[in-house]
């Protein structure tokens, strides 16, 4: 059983669920899917931690943003609404970054983070990559969300080794229905989110608390190129990496993804 509630901060409501006991785990999803990301994930944590999976704002059942915010200050904001003092973070693509922001801004409330195929905040993708999503950005735009999906399918889900035929089909089609809720929602104002000051990227070797770093071998290139730098740069961090999986990894491959989270956060003390 889990407990589903909506936290009300800074101007809006965040769906958050919460089920287990022990010491508290919080999962964030990516963009363009939103908690369901961790259906894999959620129960079969709940049997060492006490597990917080919520909707980012502007996702899901999370309400928009309609005034200056922050990802990392929405984060501290649910858990105080929760009464949790301290817990690991563990997040997925802009999730990924969402937890390496907070835990650069809030250390102290961190126990370990695990940032998977990470969007690291204050890294430069490469051109080819800006050129490579234009394509969605252009489909959206011009309203044809289905070729948006589709080409978004391709490039995060599939990757760019593997066609559709090659990726569990079960984790595409729970993909596109948490994409197509997404995209039926009202745009994000970019312009109301606050970056963190400085952005993550030149301060990695700041962050001090357990890490362990995952990724898929048939993700983006650059995104895995990234984050053996992360790896690298954060002091003592591990580095995984599952075989044969996407960005998706977690719906893709959740029992080596479990067991590599399971193993690492009972090693942290």
């Amino acid at each position: 059983m889990s407990l589903t509630g909506f936290a009300d901060l800074n101007g809006g409501k965040l769906y958050y669920e919460v089920a287990g006991q022990g010491r508290p785990l919080v999962l964030i999803h990516g963009g363009l899917v939103n908690n369901g990301l961790w259906d894999k994930q959620f129960y079969s944590f709940t049997e060492q931690h006490r597990v917080i999976r919520y909707d980012v704002r502007g996702y899901g059942q999370s309400d928009g943003p309609t005034a200056p915010f922050s990802h990392h200050d929405d984060l501290r904001r649910l858990l105080d609404s929760l009464n949790v003092e301290r817990a690991a973070v563990l997040g997925l693509s802009m999730g990924g970054g969402i937890a390496i922001d907070f835990a650069l801004a809030y250390p102290e409330r961190t126990w370990a983070l695990i940032p998977v195929a990470a969007a690291v905040s204050g890294y430069k993708p490469p051109e080819a990559a800006r050129s490579m999503w234009s394509p969605v950005n252009e489909a959206y735009e011009r309203g044809d969300k289905a070729l948006a999906l589709d080409l978004s399918l391709q490039i995060w889900t599939d990757g760019p080794q593997r066609t559709p035929d090659q990726v569990d089909a079960a984790a595409r089609e729970h993909i596109r229905v948490m994409t197509t809720h997404e995209f039926a929602r009202p745009e994000i104002d970019e312009q109301l989110l606050q970056e963190l000051d400085p952005p993550a990227y030149d301060r990695l070797g700041d962050i001090h608390v357990p890490t362990l770093v995952i990724t898929g071998d048939a993700d983006i290139p650059y995104i895995n190129d990234n984050m053996t730098h992360l790896a690298a740069t954060v002091p003592g961090a591990q580095h995984v990496v599952i075989h044969d999986a996407a960005h998706h990894l977690p719906l893709e491959r959740p029992e080596e993804f479990n067991r590599a989270v399971l193993e690492f956060l009972k090693g942290v003390s």
